[in-house]
């Protein structure tokens, strides 16, 4: 898959059609293909038909909202998601993170920001794991297959999103080390600014809801470190 375009897909589900056909018309202009859905049940069944490479989703949507959505389309075929949200409200992003969404953008938000987002997400998906000593790394009650990126957590595999994994694989790499929101903002999500320190915030949030908030450590004022096992 190409990130610039050239047949990568993207479902876009918006119901405001001004928004809707803005983003369309956008993401068309650099080379994406491009599909429209107005309420949830046309969502999952145009990711069912289309098959596409990420979903753009709004969260609020007619028929049901856009975290059902992601459920549904989640449970038939893990896809990336960029979550829509109008309101900066922080449930809403780790309920969205939480049903399989990999990263999330705020409304009123640029076309830059939203184009550079999906080729973000787009990127991450396609990058080769990095090379280790040992794919399985047991740590306590924590195992990470990092080749199959499966995770099992005290003998029970737990689903992570592309993003998540990403994430604990870099804070594992690192681990008894403290990196910085700037580090994980440019190792996991491929920002080259500090601007989007929430998201790894949201992130982190979300894995400690899944995995067990003993886990990573938060270093107040500096960032965040992967507690090692005594």
């Amino acid at each position: 898959m190409d990130v610039t375009g050239n047949e990568t897909r993207i479902l876009i589900v918006e119901d405001e059609p001004t928004i809707a056909r803005a983003v369309a018309d956008r993401l068309a202009a650099e080379g994406f293909a491009v599909e429209v859905a107005g309420d949830g049940p046309a969502a999952v069944r145009r990711a069912r038909e289309y098959a596409p490479h990420l979903i753009v989703l709004d969260v609020m949507l007619p028929g049901f909202d856009g975290l059902e959505v992601c459920r549904r389309v989640q449970a038939e075929r893990p896809v990336p998601v960029l979550m829509l949200t109008a309101r900066d409200d922080e449930t809403d992003v780790l309920v969205g993170l939480g049903v399989g969404a990999d990263d999330y953008v705020t409304k009123p938000f640029s076309m830059r920001e939203l184009v550079a987002r999906v080729r973000a997400v787009l990127r991450r998906v396609e990058r080769p794991a990095p090379e280790t000593d040992g794919a399985l790394v047991r740590m306590g009650a924590l195992e990470v297959d990092r080749r199959a990126r499966r995770v099992v957590m005290d003998g029970r595999e737990v689903h992570l999103t592309p993003t998540e994994f990403d994430l604990l694989a870099c804070l594992l790499r690192n681990r008894g080390a403290v990196l910085t929101r700037a580090v994980l903002l440019e190792q996991v999500w491929d920002w080259a600014d500090a601007s989007g320190t929430r998201v790894v915030d949201s992130h982190v949030k979300a894995l400690r809801r899944k995995l067990g908030q003993e886990l990573i450590r938060t270093v107040h004022g500096v960032g965040y470190s992967l507690e090692v096992a005594s």
